[in-house]
């Protein structure tokens, strides 16, 4: 068996997630979920408020712009798994620069 190099492997799991939470997003169910279905189901959702990221270019888990209401969610999916990507790459790399750092000074104090 051929040994596949991690880089590889990585790329195409990004681009399996990429192209999952594209076509996946327009399966999604249109039901309220969350906090509002409670609050429907409570009878308190005609109290709701405006939300400060309702005029975010990704509100409704649709793009801004993008005409073709399949294609919109698809592309939202695709940024939104970006971003969590990012950030979780971002946390991951920041600890462990920070964990390598304090074994190195352990290291140089023993």
């Amino acid at each position: 068996m051929r040994n596949v190099p991690t880089r590889v492997v990585a790329v195409v799991m990004l681009l399996v997630a990429l192209a999952f939470a594209g076509l996946v997003s327009n399966y999604a169910s249109s039901a309220p979920d969350g906090l509002n279905r409670v609050a429907a189901d409570e009878g308190f959702s005609d109290k709701e408020t405006r939300n400060a990221a309702e005029d975010s270019p990704l509100a409704g888990y649709e793009a801004e712009g993008v005409e073709e209401p399949a294609v919109a969610r698809g592309v939202a999916g695709v940024v939104g798994s970006l971003v969590v990507l990012l950030v979780a790459g971002a946390v991951t790399y920041g600890v462990r620069r920070r964990t390598a750092a304090e074994h190195r000074e352990t290291a140089d104090s023993s």
